[in-house]
């Protein structure tokens, strides 16, 4: 079992790389740690490795999308919740755009690979809800919507952010 305070020192270093390789994706592991308030110790006990850092980061980013999905269903209907859900995922593939500067191409493609199967999921239980409900046509395929949001991180952001518009053209499209 892990002590409260090692695991609180797990987090803020999560947090702290989170954010520090958002805005450059060549941070080192001292400024990570200068960031998180911890010593190298405890940032190197955790994470061994500046790659099991970033990998660590991304994992935990995907955990938090993908759990995000019962409460989400549980609240809204399921068009809302795709459209909720994906802006989220939106900006987590803009920010982990700067967690892949990061990796290596191999790590990069392992990460991408392990976290594709629980995002489809989720992906694949807000259409499901839909397709239930009535409001998502039957032939919505999750494979196909995940494929379309690639279009949407790549928008660039800010005031000329086109995301929104285009995800509202694929909600539109979605419907039954």
């Amino acid at each position: 079992m892990v002590r409260s305070d090692a695991r609180e020192n797990r987090e803020r270093i999560l947090a702290a790389a989170r954010e520090a390789f958002a805005e450059d994706g060549a941070t080192s592991m001292n400024q990570v740690a200068q960031r998180a308030a911890v010593g190298a110790g405890t940032l190197y006990r955790n994470f061994p490795t500046r790659e099991a850092l970033v990998l660590a980061v991304y994992q935990d980013e995907v955990e938090r999308i993908v759990g995000t999905v019962p409460g989400l269903l549980a609240e809204t209907a399921p068009l809302e919740a795709l459209r909720l859900w994906t802006a989220d995922l939106v900006e987590a593939m803009r920010r982990k755009h700067g967690l892949g500067d990061a990796l290596d191409p191999t790590a990069h493609q392992a990460i991408t690979q392990q976290t594709y199967g629980p995002v489809l999921a989720a992906i694949t239980e807000i259409l499901d809800a839909g397709k239930n409900d009535g409001s998502i046509r039957t032939d919505a395929d999750p494979g196909d919507f995940l494929h379309l949001t690639g279009a949407l991180w790549r928008a660039a952001p800010g005031p000329g952010d086109r995301s929104p518009r285009m995800l509202a053209l694929i909600l539109d499209g979605l419907r039954a």
